[in-house]
């Protein structure tokens, strides 16, 4: 059976052995016959033509020809020696160079026999030569299992210099081809291969490894990139519809005098359009038999807050308790005042959990979880400690969330009997494609529009050398009443350096900014806890002016006050980062300024995000260029690196695909959820192989 054979370990495969085997799987992964037909070439030549050595420019391409070898001779240079042939056909003559290996290439040479090479060339002294040319007798040139666009496999500097070249991993790929008859089991249904016009498996791995022409090669790339993407989306959304088949939710059935009084009585504004269209969402969520499981994305400033306070009110109206965690002590103490101040008039009990909360406080919090007495807790990862347990936790808020690993997500989750309801939330922008494929088990909500009265934050680009006139704009916003946040990047591998770049920067603006006439807070990570809030306190208070602060500040700090955002050395920070940067100004209702201060020295990257920043204010626009700046996998961190090892689709160049591909998935998953039909019976044995395999292209926490 195909797919049995496809599992045979590569070593096993004529022509590779154990030692090649090793560094195969050493520098490319690959381990079975399986991973070596899903190695797929990263570039074609062309080699439909055939040149004549008076045809050859003088352009350094790559060239096929098909001559004879005259002569040879060795020549001795100033280190060691070159063996040099002379190549000719009907219509001249050039130079074959070989600068090692000589013996080896002297013996298995032929002199006055026809040879096809191939390389490029080079134009020296009046004669074109070709160093190390790839070379093959016509006549096995001719019965070659070849195409004319020649592939170029991914490789690594150990491979070539282990002797497994591009050449090399052609004939392996030909040897297995051969070895399975190209029989490959079709993975996709007749109804999609005819609505598509898509070719066959076979015929699509066939040309994608062996061209037989450019129409048939960009049909064979198009059926694969489909079919992975299409049983990626298969996998997320049967996670989803599985979730919400087997995993029981509590049922909130009430809305009642929590939410209804808040609603109608203690709303600090009119909700948007898209907060109200998000809270029928959850609302729909939660009053299932399902748990909810949905990601909430809502750019800086959108209102996140209150649609969350608003899941929680009806959770209390249950008769449920409900927790909300963030990455940060900062964050989560801005969650905490605010959410005090909004359910003042509330007859809602409501505490902090952090790392700084001391023992008697964390005995208080322990018993009033367990007996029930705490509505709300709001808190870091101290939320996910043994010792923290709810009477009846029903719902869980999960701020930034891709700031937490899996693991510490799945802990929450067991704080139950039954799992909670969850809401993750981040203010970092999803683009489309990627919230398709890293959250695509996720129902999807979106805040796309400001609260009214915002104005948009003028953002500028600054050079250091204009830093006079950006002093006299900090002292003339003072002057009004405004206050000014000014950010140090800080890069992990050289804190010591980042902190003598805050430092250095603080007694700058110390200088500029003096003593009594104006008052500047500092807040750095290398600060205790407790001074930091001091110093934050002060700021939020009115006390300082300038707040000098690294990037600690970049999430969840809100004074309504701050009106200028100075980024200093913008262009060491991710797009990302500039984004929530400036989303710390810009809450009141005056105009707000961001300035990014660089250097001269750009480089392309740098000024793309510079120039992006100053264009435009949209979130989930600026999350499209970092996506093409920085790849899906920088984009999510850490925490999911490896969510994506795509092999043949690119996020960014085929989103067309992938909307065709997940709504493929979807459809064929509401007529046919556990894939029992006949017609897609292909459908389900490859989706039981990725399974079982653990071929299935991402994983997904």
């Amino acid at each position: 059976m195909i797919s049995n054979f496809l599992q045979t370990p590569i070593d096993y495969l004529k022509g590779v052995g154990p030692n090649r085997a090793d560094l195969l799987k050493k520098e490319l992964g690959i381990i079975t016959f399986q991973d070596f037909i899903h190695l797929f070439p990263n570039r074609y030549i062309d080699r439909t033509k055939y040149y004549k050595i008076n045809e050859l420019q003088q352009s350094n391409a790559d060239v096929q020809i098909i001559g004879k070898i005259t002569h040879l001779k060795m020549v001795e240079q100033t280190k060691g020696k070159r063996l040099v042939a002379t190549y000719k056909d009907e219509t001249g003559s050039m130079e074959l160079v070989w600068f090692r290996g000589h013996k080896w290439v002297k013996e298995s040479l032929k002199l006055n026999v026809t040879y096809v090479i191939f390389g490029k060339t080079n134009w020296f002294n009046g004669v074109f030569s070709m160093a190390h040319p790839e070379m093959e007798l016509l006549e096995e040139h001719e019965q070659n299992l070849r195409s004319a666009m020649q592939p170029i496999y991914p490789s690594t500097e150990k491979l070539s210099n282990s002797g497994i070249t591009n050449r090399v991993i052609n004939k392996l790929m030909q040897q297995l081809f051969i070895e399975s008859k190209n029989k490959f089991a079709e993975t996709l249904s007749p109804e999609i291969l005819n609505r598509l016009k898509l070719l066959p498996k076979n015929r699509a791995l066939f040309n994608v490894h062996f061209p037989e022409s450019q129409e048939l090669l960009a049909k064979a790339i198009y059926r694969l990139k489909m079919e992975e993407l299409f049983y990626i989306q298969l996998q997320l959304i049967r996670k989803n519809l599985i979730h919400k088949s087997k995993i029981k939710g509590y049922p909130f059935d009430e809305i009642g005098t929590h939410f209804n009084t808040f609603y109608k009585q203690q709303l600090p504004f009119e909700l948007t359009d898209a907060q109200k269209r998000v809270i029928k969402e959850i609302r729909n969520d939660l009053g299932s038999k399902a748990q909810m499981n949905r990601l909430l994305q809502g750019d800086v400033g959108s209102g996140k807050t209150i649609v969350a306070l608003m899941a929680m009110l009806i959770a209390l109206d249950n008769g449920f308790q409900t927790c909300l965690m963030a990455p940060t002590e900062i964050l989560s103490v801005q969650h905490y005042n605010s959410l005090v101040e909004m359910c003042s008039k509330l007859n809602i009990s409501i505490s902090l959990l952090t790392g700084s909360s001391n023992t008697s406080q964390r005995k208080e919090i322990h018993q009033n979880l367990e007996n029930g007495t705490l509505d709300i807790l709001i808190g870091t990862h101290a939320l996910l400690e043994d010792k923290v347990k709810f009477k009846n936790l029903g719902l869980a808020i999960i701020d930034e969330q891709h700031r937490f690993g899996v693991e510490q997500r799945s802990k929450l989750w067991h704080k139950n009997e039954f799992p909670p309801h969850v809401l993750v939330m981040t203010a970092t922008p999803i683009p489309r494609t990627l919230a398709m494929s890293v959250y695509g088990d996720l129902d999807l909500s979106i805040i796309d529009e400001l609260p009214p009265g915002r104005k948009e934050i003028k953002t500028v680009h600054r050079y250091d050398s204009n830093r006079l006139k950006v002093f006299k704009f900090i002292r003339d916003e003072i002057e009004k009443g405004k206050q000014i946040y000014i950010v140090y990047p800080l890069i992990q591998e050289s804190e010591t350096m980042d902190y003598k770049d805050l430092m250095d920067g603080y007694e700058s603006i110390e200088r500029e900014f003096p003593k009594p006439k104006y008052q500047i807070s500092i807040v750095h990570g290398k600060m205790k806890p407790a001074d930091k809030e001091f110093e934050m306190n002060r700021f939020i208070k009115g006390e300082t002016q300038i707040m000098v602060a690294t990037t600690v500040i970049e999430v969840g700090v809100n004074v309504p006050n701050a009106s200028v955002m100075i980024v200093e050395s913008a262009e060491r920070f991710g797009l990302s980062q500039l984004h929530q940067l400036r989303g710390r100004v810009g809450r009141g209702a005056d105009q707000s300024y961001c300035i990014l201060m660089t250097s001269h020295k750009l480089s392309a990257d740098a000024k793309a995000r510079i120039s992006t920043m100053v264009r435009t204010s949209d979130g989930f626009e600026i999350a499209e260029v970092d996506l093409k700046l920085r790849g899906p996998g920088d984009m999510m961190g850490k925490q999911q690196s490896g969510v994506l090892n795509l092999k043949i689709a690119d996020l960014i160049k085929d989103s067309d695909i992938l909307k065709i591909a997940r709504s493929l998935a979807w459809e064929i998953l509401k007529d046919d959820p556990a894939l029992k039909k006949p017609e897609n019976a292909s459908i389900r044995s490859a989706f039981e192989e990725l399974v079982r395999y653990k071929n299935i292209w991402n994983y997904i926490s």
